[in-house]
């Protein structure tokens, strides 16, 4: 039972594959008036530039520039960083969550962005690089390997994902250790059932009129 397991896994990596790159290039046909409308919106709305690119860790512990688009002000790491020297409350809450609930730095369209989770549409041109997947855990800063453990190297072998467990499970609202238990639930047992119920959970969540955790 287990070769059979391991055999199935083994097939499904470039079924995934094709799915992926497929899906992306449909969805960026499709979503292209969008993609452009939302560019032009965050580049009027603030300085700076369109997409904000940072360094996440990838499969096998890559390093990957992920790309989203702009939330913030083009000074947040500033800003940032007088906030949380003047409030260790929101400092705690940095240091547990890698977010803030209430984040000054987040322009008003950068708010609509990340509630309706938009921001993360540029993610589909990681994917057609190879260096996320539609389905996996989250793309996580290099920061956050410690909150791991032992569960790193599991998690760090497959792709990270643009939707995933945590994501149609609650997203910001769970603890972070639930996340990174959803995170190695997904590396361990993944397979492409998993992945299209995934998919059609994630369509529900956007479309539900509901508190998603996301901000």
């Amino acid at each position: 039972m287990e070769d059979l397991n391991l055999q199935q896994r083994l097939f499904a990596r470039p079924v995934k594959r094709i799915g992926d790159v497929l899906f992306s290039l449909v969805a960026l046909v499709i979503t292209s008036p969008l993609f452009i409308l939302l560019a032009l919106l965050v580049k009027l709305s603030s300085a700076g530039p369109v997409f904000y690119i940072q360094e996440r860790v990838g499969r096998n512990y890559s390093r990957f520039g992920c790309i989203k688009f702009r939330t913030m002000f083009a000074e947040s790491d500033d800003l940032l960083s007088n906030l949380l020297d003047k409030s260790p409350e929101l400092k705690k809450e940095f240091e547990r969550d890698f977010k803030l609930r209430e984040d000054p730095r987040i322009t008003p369209i950068g708010k609509f962005l990340r509630r309706s989770s938009l921001d993360e549409l540029p993610q589909l041109l990681n994917i057609l690089r190879g260096q996320m997947s539609l389905v996996g855990p989250r793309p996580i800063v290099a920061d956050e390997i410690p909150r791991y453990g032992d569960s790193m190297n599991k998690v760090l072998s497959v792709r990270p994902g643009l939707t995933g467990l945590w994501q149609v499970s609650g997203r910001n609202n769970l603890s972070y250790q639930r996340r990174v238990r959803l995170d190695l639930i997904y590396s361990t047992h993944r397979t492409i059932l998993l992945d299209i119920r995934v998919i059609i959970r994630t369509f529900g969540v956007l479309l539900l009129p509901r508190d998603r955790g996301a901000y």
